[in-house]
């Protein structure tokens, strides 16, 4: 016997409604009747095949249409981009040459504005030294005086000054000498200018070109042709009409018009213009004979 057998069960017995044990064998019931009528289902069909027809959905066509239009949509954007962007190159590009240009162009203009500043001091410079260097000449020759004589020695009796030699030559003007010297005074206050040939304005060569072509004589344009013009002559017999040269025959810096008396008329430098001066102002180097 069981060393349990003799102790009571205090468990109490379950209560039971008959409502409760009706409802459980009624669901029981149930069960039993779906198994019955899902196995005689499962024999019939188990007796006769079923086939079934699966149709396509009719949206296809349509789909693949649909595909096609947005590969051929993504195509065309992939291809307006690749032309925007090489629009854009275009454009950045131009834009590049276009200020390399402007620069190189900005580039030039400076140098061709430094070339001709240059160029102007250069002419500036040339002219102030070319002045300086015919002040300078006149100069040591008006402080040494030096006597218009021939190059063949003269006695101490018939020597004399530049100025008297030219003086007792002759002091009147005829016929087309005249009508030189009367042009050359009539310039006389004119400014200098260097290339000028009139009216207003002249040069040492312009001014004695100008005063010659009254008559009809036809001189060279620059002073070191017209020293060589006519007929080399002593400065001891000076005519009026004459033409007057500073410098080398051939390489004259400067000319002037002899009008008689000792006096010269000519177009000196800028500070002075057109004037009339004696010869021992600036005691020439040589003379020509033109007429």
């Amino acid at each position: 016997m069981s060393h349990t057998a003799h102790i009571r069960n205090h468990r109490k017995p379950r209560n039971r409604s008959a409502s409760t044990i009706a409802m459980r064998a009624g669901v029981a019931g149930g069960v039993i009747g779906t198994l019955a009528v899902a196995g005689s289902s499962a024999s019939a069909y188990a007796a006769e095949p079923v086939t079934q027809t699966l149709e396509l959905p009719t949206l296809t066509a349509d789909l693949a249409t649909q595909v096609a239009q947005s590969a051929e949509a993504t195509q065309q954007a992939a291809a307006n981009y690749q032309l925007q962007a090489e629009r854009d190159a275009a454009a950045a590009k131009a834009a590049k040459q276009a200020k390399t240009d402007l620069a190189e162009a900005k580039k030039k203009a400076a140098e061709a504005k430094r070339k001709a500043e240059a160029k102007k001091k250069a002419e500036a410079e040339r002219k102030a030294e070319a002045e300086r260097k015919a002040a300078e000449a006149a100069a040591s020759r008006s402080a040494q005086r030096t006597v218009l004589t021939d190059a063949a020695p003269v006695s101490a009796s018939t020597s004399s000054a530049p100025s008297s030699t030219a003086k007792n030559s002759s002091s009147t003007a005829t016929g087309s000498a005249a009508t030189v010297i009367a042009f050359a005074k009539a310039q006389i206050g004119d400014a200098y200018v260097s290339g000028g040939t009139g009216p207003n304005s002249w040069d040492c060569s312009g001014l004695v070109q100008a005063a010659f072509k009254q008559v009809g004589v036809n001189l060279p344009r620059v002073s070191q042709a017209q020293s060589t013009a006519g007929t080399q002559v002593s400065l001891s017999n000076l005519q009026p009409g004459d033409i007057l040269y500073w410098g080398g025959a051939g390489s004259a810096y400067h000319v002037a018009v002899y009008v008689g008396g000792g006096m010269f008329v000519g177009a000196q430098n800028s500070a002075t213009g057109v004037v009339e001066k004696p010869l021992s102002y600036d005691p020439p180097s040589g003379a020509v004979r033109v007429l």
